[in-house]
């Protein structure tokens, strides 16, 4: 990343030009939040984006969690190398429809920390965005670390006409206080809300098939009632999906038949239509 203290407006100018010409190839964009961490936020960006490309979209993922890249593990991909030539660096292709890029691929120490401040992650995420070549894409899910800090402020800056903003929760109480500010973050900064999204919700015990609310249910679909924003669905616990993920198969993929896997799907199909179905946001001048 290239690092300096001085400014150079025609630069500047001239990588302005390149992202948005790299914007202009996505026809969707779509960003995952949540208003803490532990609720599952990378798991259901993972199943989506792979929800997405089975079903043909060409689809891309972004990891944005700069200091905690989990996405290329989930899908089986950490140990790909990053190829690049004059036309900017190739994302790594996952499976024929779906690509993916994160900083996980720029760390050759898997146990090594990054240890950055806010302007150097901005500038991470501007690289991902504009030298980062994607190609045409149907969908870019973007998923971002939890709460409201730098990198979502800098994906909601860099990317002003993103489709909006999916908000994953749990159902306890104390999720989905930080839920509510993770929608109200989106409104304030103009970022339409897709949606919420209530994981965690319920667990159906595999010996007697009884249902268990281990974290409460409803909880997020009542938070999305009260703020006036759309609920996508809820997903279970689910045993098939923590091996799903550990082997770098999300579960719609290793375990297409299981419960949470047809959650998955049904929320893509879902969410898919909701984009769809929404007016296109024109390019902002930057």
């Amino acid at each position: 990343m290239e690092q300096g203290n001085e400014i150079n407006v025609e630069t500047v100018q001239s990588e302005d030009v390149k992202l948005m010409k790299r914007l202009a190839q996505i026809k969707h964009k779509i960003i995952i939040m949540s208003g803490k961490g532990g609720v599952g936020k990378s798991t259901v960006a993972t199943n989506l984006a792979m929800s997405l490309a089975m079903r043909g979209y060409e689809t891309g993922i972004l990891d944005v969690d700069i200091t905690g890249p989990n996405v290329p593990k989930m899908l089986g991909v950490e140990d790909a190398p990053l190829m690049a030539d004059d036309e900017g660096i190739f994302p790594v292709e996952v499976t024929p429809h779906l690509k993916a890029i994160s900083m996980a691929f720029l760390i050759s120490d898997k146990d090594a920390p990054v240890v950055w401040r806010g302007p150097a992650k901005m500038g991470a995420i501007r690289q991902f965005l504009t030298d980062v070549n994607w190609g045409k894409l149907d969908y870019l899910v973007i998923d971002l670390p939890p709460g409201t800090g730098d990198e979502p402020l800098s994906i909601a800056q860099l990317i002003p006409e993103a489709d909006g903003a999916v908000i994953v929760t749990t159902p306890q109480d104390v999720a989905l206080l930080d839920s509510r500010k993770s929608v109200m973050f989106a409104k304030k900064l103009g970022l339409p809300v897709l949606g919420v999204i209530e994981n965690m919700s319920g667990f159906k015990c595999p010996h007697c098939g009884e249902r268990i609310d281990l974290f409460k249910m409803g909880g997020g679909e009542k938070a999305a009632k009260d703020l006036g924003v759309p609920f996508l669905g809820r997903i279970p616990i689910d045993m098939a999906m923590v091996p799903a993920g550990d082997d770098g198969r999300p579960v719609v993929l290793g375990a297409p038949e299981s419960e949470g896997a047809v959650a998955f799907q049904l929320i893509a199909d879902k969410l898919k239509e909701t984009v769809e179905s929404l007016p296109p946001r024109k390019p902002v001048k930057r």
